[in-house]
């Protein structure tokens, strides 16, 4: 008992340190969350609520770019909804090597599923796949561990500063960096890759629609090709 102890505090650690690298990232993206959202006329209570419950960088963005630029709240709303049904996909991946951890672990492993959580945990358990269950569900939270704090701390930041950061800071590097850190590694497989050019040909190509329509068009359609192709390659097998 003692052993597995021992070994579940290591693995967690394992979690903690892969998680690490991306709170270079994680921290002026938060800030930059802060920022953007006092400037749009959002109260500290509110932005803090709003980091607290959607835990989303990339939704609470697009949501509050749709305000700011006078779309109808319902529009805001799925719009963030629309960029994460990611998660979905996610959920789903992660089912065969979490899906029997116990429900209290599932239900805090849900509202801490981030991008990055995600992505260092599948990639660790699909070239560890024979990690006990207790090991893999104590790697996720490691690697939250290392993230979660720093995307509340500061957002905080970010909104009891506001304006006071100067925009030569380009503090927006982060968003993009972060995607193509998680993104990256993952793109191994022809589902992935395909969802991938789609999401990309598709988000160019509409980007003139009104209210970031187009994010929600290119990640369904994204979706809808990389489940048909990897239906595809089940048939062929």
């Amino acid at each position: 008992m003692g052993a597995d102890m021992s070994r579940t505090r290591s693995v967690y650690w394992q979690g903690v340190r892969a998680g690490a690298p991306f709170l270079l990232v994680v921290a002026p993206f938060g800030m930059l969350f802060g920022v953007v959202a006092t400037e749009a006329g959002f109260s500290l209570i509110q932005t803090m609520a709003m980091t607290a419950l959607v835990i989303a960088g990339a939704a609470q963005f697009a949501s509050v770019q749709l305000l700011v630029d006078g779309a109808p709240v319902f529009v805001a709303i799925l719009t963030g909804l629309a960029v994460n049904l990611r998660m979905v996909m996610y959920s789903a991946s992660l089912t065969p090597h979490i899906g029997k951890a116990q429900t209290w672990h599932k239900v805090l492993m849900a509202y801490f599923m981030v991008d990055q959580s995600y992505g260092v945990s599948i990639e660790k358990y699909e070239r560890s796949p024979e990690m006990p269950l207790a090991d893999k569900v104590s790697f996720f939270f490691g690697v939250i561990s290392a993230v979660a704090p720093f995307w509340y701390g500061f957002s905080l930041v970010g909104a009891l500063l506001g304006s006071a950061i100067a925009p030569e800071y380009a503090l927006d590097f982060a968003i993009p960096i972060t995607f193509i850190a998680i993104i990256a590694p993952n793109l191994r497989s022809l589902p992935h890759l395909a969802a991938s050019i789609v999401s990309v040909v598709v988000a160019l190509a509409l980007y003139w629609m009104p209210y970031n329509l187009w994010l929600m068009v290119a990640a369904v359609l994204a979706m809808i090709t990389g489940a048909q192709v990897e239906k595809w390659l089940e048939a062929r097998k």
